[in-house]
């Protein structure tokens, strides 16, 4: 339950965060606390720590939204889906964002993926400038809820 509470804290911290720079991403619809401990529960979401604290979190899974099969995806196979990379504010800036997307490559690598998706908030420069900065690959555009999303995609093993 504390581990909930503290990675909630995070993803609430965050959505202020963003709120605050006029990026509605998330709400308290997503990501919340169910989804969230259903991310513990399959052991689909992995930390980043600064001090012994949790700093950020990343969830990995198979996972595709129903709207990424509308999308011009360059490759085949196996995909790892990357989900809710968040840090909290007060480590922001600091590379960790970075960190756990090498560690989701070097997952991929070592677990035979063919390649890693995710998708990014179209209002959202700091999320999609992180992934085109990692030779993240633009495939299309989908809509959730919120608004419109970039889908991406990189090889892994290539």
């Amino acid at each position: 339950m504390r581990e909930l509470d503290v990675l909630h804290n995070i993803v609430r911290d965050a959505t202020r965060h963003m709120d605050e720079q006029e990026i509605p991403q998330w709400d308290e619809i997503y990501p919340n606390r169910e989804i969230l401990a259903k991310d513990i529960e399959r052991e689909e979401i992995h930390v980043i720590e600064v001090d012994g604290r949790v700093a950020g979190l990343i969830v990995m899974n198979e996972d595709q939204s129903p709207e990424y099969a509308a999308v011009a995806w360059a490759y085949a196979g196996r995909a790892l889906v990357v989900h809710r990379l968040t840090i909290a504010p007060v480590h922001q800036r600091r590379g960790l964002a970075s960190r756990l997307m090498d560690f989701a490559e070097e997952f991929a690598t070592t677990q035979g993926y063919g390649c890693i998706r995710l998708d990014a908030f179209t209002r959202n420069p700091a999320a999609f400038n992180l992934y085109e900065s990692r030779g993240y690959r633009k495939a299309g555009i989908v809509r959730f809820r919120k608004g419109e999303f970039f889908c991406y995609e990189k090889a892994i093993g290539v």
